[in-house]
C-alpha cells in the first residue's frame, strides 16, 4: 500500500483521523495549492510547464521524448522519456523531496543508461521545481517510473493539508527497459499542440541526439520555422559546414545552452556558446546571444578532428581554420541581426539614465541620444552594464560643456543683446539674476496659465486653476506675497471641525505638492495662514492673518448668496474659540464673472465694532489684469513666450508636475503635513 509522505499509512477512516491528528499537533498544515502558489509561471503557464517536464527527461538521460496533447479538456496529456527511470526510493528521495538539490545530491552531470554511457551532457536542474510542472493542467498526475525490470506507479496529489503533496497511491509491476511516463489529466491550461511543438524544438536545438516529438512529430532544424538562414562555409577543399541561424524567441527562459553550437555527424561537440576557441564573438548577456542560436553542421570528414570523448575539436589547423570561419561567419549574422535591437538598447541606455539626461539643454540630449543610438549599431554586441556606463559618461561630459554652449550662443547674438548683457553683468552676479529671471518667469507663467484655462470649460479648478491661484497668493494683494504663510496646524484643526461640521458632502485634502483644500459640492477651498510673536501673551505665536480662497466651479457668476456663504465661514472660525489670537480673514471668492448689482467687497464687523474680515468677490480676469500690472506689464513685452504655450504645458512647468491632461485625483488623507 502507499503512504503519506512524513506519516506512515495505516489504512481505514480512523487510522486517517489519527493521522491528522497528530500531524496538527506538530502544528505544520498546508494549504491544498501551496505548491502551486510557488511555482511562479510555471504553475500558469504551459509553455513553460512542458518544457521544464522535457528538461526533467534531458537531465535523466533520455534520447528521445514525446509529449501527447489532448485535444479536449479533461483529456490525458502524457510525457514519456527513455531516460534512466528511477526506483521507489529514489522516487521518494528526488521527486517527493520539497525543494529537492539536485546539485548537491546527482552533481552537474547527467546520468545516462548504460547504452549511452559514453555521452556527455550538462544537467538543467538545479531547485527541484521543473518537475511539478503537470501542477499546472490539474491537482493530481501520475508518474510511472521503470528500472532494473521494476515498473512502480505512483499517483501524487497536493489534495492534502498534512503535507504541500503526497503519494495517494502506488503500485509495481514488472517492466524491461528504462524509462519515465507523467499522465495527468488535463482540468485546466490546454495546451497547443503546434505551438508546444514549435517552443520545444526551439528548446533544445542544440543537441541533435535529443528529439523531442509531440503527438508523434518532431521538428527537424531544416523545417524549423525560426530558422532565418542556411549557408554552406568552405574551409578547405574536401572540408565545409552548412551555417544555420535560427530565432530562438519562443525558447524558455534559461540561456545556458544559446550560443554557437558545432554538430559532426549530427552529434554535439562540446557545449554551445559565444565564444569559438579562445575568441568571444559577442556577450552572452546581450539580447542578440539569448534570442538567437548559430548552428554549424559537418559530416563524416569532421569525425576524425574531433577529442574521443566529443568533449571538443582537436587542436589542428584545420579546425583553427573552422574557427576563423565560423567567427567571421558569427559576427557578419550578428552586425546584420542586431538592427533589430538597436532602438529597444538604446532606449534602455537612456531610460536607466533618465534622471541625469533629462536635466540636459536640448541640444545635449540630442547629442547623447545619437551617441547611444551609434554605439549600439557600431557594437551590436554591448553588454547593457557597458552601454550604461558609456551613457553616464557622456552626459557628464555633456553636464561640463556649458562653457562651450554658452560661447556659441554667444556668437548668435546681435548687438543689442551683447550691450544688454554687459550692462547686467556689471551690475548682477549671474546667479542673483538667474534667482530674479526665475520669479519673474513664474509669476509670468502663472498669469498666462490662468487666462488660458479660466474659460475653458474642460478645466478642473481643483487639480488646476486652484493649485495655481494659491501658490500665487500675491495674486490678492502685495501683503500676501510673503513665505510666511503656512496652512497652521491650529487654524487647520478648526477648518477641518468646521466644515466637517456641514451638512454638505465636504471632503479636506492636500494632493502632493499643494495646499490644503476644502472640497464642496460647488466650490473648493484653501485655508491658509501666518503667525506672529504676540507681546501681549508673554511673545507666544499666534495667528496674526488667514487668506481664504474659494474658487466656484464651472463658469460660474458670483451672487449675493455665494458672499454670505464666505461671510458664514469666517463666522464659524471665529466663534469656534480654537483659534490663538484674533486674525484679520481676507476672503476672496473667485468666479467668472459678478452678478449686477453686487458690490466687490463688503466688511465683517465684530461684537465690538471694529472690522475682522473683508469678502471679496472678484474674477479670474480680474486677477490676471491686476497681477499684470503689478509686473509692469512685462507679459506683454514678451508675448511669444507665453502665448504660444498650451496652457496646461505652463502648468506642468509652474506647478512642477504633470498637466492635467494625465492626473488622476488621488485618495488623500485628511492627516497632512502643515507646510507648502
Amino acid at each position: 500500500m502507499g503512504q503519506i509522505i512524513g506519516l506512515p499509512y495505516q489504512g481505514g477512516t480512523m487510522a486517517k483521523a489519527k493521522a491528522k491528528a497528530v500531524a496538527e499537533a506538530s502544528g505544520a498544515l498546508f494549504e491544498e495549492d501551496f505548491v502551486l502558489r510557488t511555482l511562479g509561471k510555471i504553475g500558469h503557464d504551459y509553455e513553460t510547464a512542458l518544457t521544464e517536464l522535457v528538461a526533467n527527461a534531458w537531465d535523466a538521460g533520455a534520447a528521445r521524448v514525446n509529449v501527447i496533447i489532448p485535444t479536449d479538456a479533461n483529456g490525458t496529456l502524457t510525457v514519456e522519456d527513455d531516460g534512466h527511470g528511477m526506483t521507489p526510493s529514489q522516487f521518494r528521495s528526488r521527486w517527493m523531496k520539497l525543494g529537492y538539490n539536485r546539485t548537491k545530491n546527482q552533481g552537474n552531470g547527467v546520468q545516462f543508461p548504460p547504452e549511452r554511457a559514453t555521452w556527455r551532457r550538462k544537467a538543467f536542474g538545479r531547485n527541484g521545481i521543473g518537475r511539478h510542472g503537470l501542477l499546472c493542467f490539474a491537482d493530481r498526475y501520475t508518474v510511472e517510473t521503470w528500472v532494473d525490470g521494476i515498473l512502480t506507479t505512483f499517483v501524487v496529489s497536493t489534495k492534502n493539508d498534512q503535507s504541500p503533496f503526497h503519494i495517494e497511491r502506488e503500485a509495481s509491476a514488472r517492466r524491461s527497459g528504462h524509462g519515465t511516463r507523467l499522465s495527468v489529466e488535463i482540468n485546466r491550461h490546454l495546451p497547443k499542440s503546434e505551438a508546444i511543438r514549435t517552443v520545444l524544438s526551439a528548446r533544445f536545438l542544440h543537441d541533435p541526439q535529443f528529439v523531442v516529438e509531440v503527438n508523434g512529430l518532431s521538428v527537424p532544424l531544416s523545417e524549423h520555422e525560426g530558422l532565418i538562414e542556411t549557408k554552406q562555409l568552405e574551409i578547405e577543399p574536401g572540408f565545409f559546414v552548412i551555417a544555420n541561424v535560427v530565432d530562438t524567441t519562443k525558447s524558455a527562459r534559461s540561456t545556458r545552452y544559446q550560443g554557437i553550437a558545432f554538430w559532426v555527424n549530427n552529434r554535439l561537440v562540446g557545449e554551445p556558446s559565444w565564444a569559438v576557441g579562445t575568441t568571444p564573438v559577442i556577450d552572452g548577456r546581450s539580447r542578440f546571444a539569448k534570442r538567437f542560436a548559430i548552428v554549424i553542421q559537418g559530416g563524416d570528414a569532421w569525425a576524425s578532428n574531433v577529442e574521443p570523448d566529443w568533449s571538443r575539436f582537436k587542436p589542428t589547423d584545420l579546425s583553427a581554420r573552422l574557427f576563423a570561419a565560423v567567427v567571421a561567419y558569427a559576427q557578419e549574422a550578428v552586425d546584420t541581426l542586431s538592427a533589430l535591437f538597436i532602438e529597444e538598447n538604446s532606449e534602455d541606455a537612456l531610460m536607466r539614465n533618465r534622471e541625469e539626461f533629462r536635466t540636459l539643454p536640448i541640444g545635449s540630449k540630442v547629442e547623447v541620444a545619437q551617441f547611444t543610438h551609434d554605439l549600439v549599431k557600431e557594437q551590436p554586441g554591448i553588454h547593457p552594464e557597458s552601454l550604461n556606463k558609456a551613457v553616464k559618461a557622456l552626459i557628464k561630459l555633456q553636464s561640463a560643456r556649458n562653457g562651450m554652449r554658452l560661447l556659441d550662443r554667444l556668437l548668435l547674438l546681435d548687438d543689442s543683446d551683447l550691450d544688454g548683457l554687459d550692462r547686467m553683468l556689471e551690475q548682477w552676479s549671474v546667479q542673483d539674476a538667474l534667482v530674479v529671471l526665475d520669479e519673474i518667469d513664474a509669476r509670468l507663467s502663472v498669469i498666462a496659465a490662468i487666462e488660458k484655462l479660466a474659460h475653458d470649460t474642460a478645466t478642473d479648478e481643483l487639480h488646476t486653476l486652484h493649485p495655481l491661484v494659491t501658490q500665487a497668493r500675491w495674486l490678492f494683494g502685495p501683503e500676501f506675497d510673503s513665505s510666511e504663510y503656512a496652512s497652521n496646524s491650529t487654524l487647520r484643526t478648526v477648518a477641518v471641525k468646521v466644515f466637517g461640521s456641514k451638512k454638505q458632502d465636504t471632503t479636506f485634502r492636500k494632493p502632493k505638492n499643494r495646499p490644503d483644500l476644502v472640497i464642496l459640492q460647488d466650490a473648493t477651498l484653501s485655508v491658509v495662514g501666518t503667525e506672529t510673536f504676540d507681546s501681549s501673551t508673554d511673545h507666544l505665536s499666534s495667528i496674526q492673518h488667514v487668506l481664504l480662497i474659494e474658487l466656484k466651479k464651472g463658469h460660474s457668476t458670483i451672487d449675493r448668496q455665494e458672499v454670505f456663504q464666505a461671510e458664514g465661514y469666517i463666522q464659524d472660525f471665529t466663534t469656534d474659540g480654537a483659534l490663538t489670537g484674533a486674525p484679520f480673514f481676507h476672503a476672496y471668492v473667485v468666479g467668472h464673472a459678478i452678478a449686477k448689482g453686487l458690490a466687490p467687497s463688503r466688511d465683517i464687523k465684530g461684537n465690538g465694532g471694529e472690522i475682522i474680515a473683508r469678502v471679496t468677490a472678484t474674477t479670474y480676469s480680474q486677477l490676471t489684469d491686476t497681477a499684470n500690472r503689478r509686473l509692469h506689464g512685462l507679459k506683454e513685452s514678451i508675448p511669444s513666450r507665453y502665448e504660444d504655450v498650451n496652457g496646461y504645458d505652463l502648468v506642468q512647468k509652474v506647478m512642477g508636475q504633470p498637466s492635467q491632461a494625465s492626473m488622476v485625483p488621488a485618495d488623500d488623507s485628511a492627516t497632512t503635513s502643515t507646510k507648502h
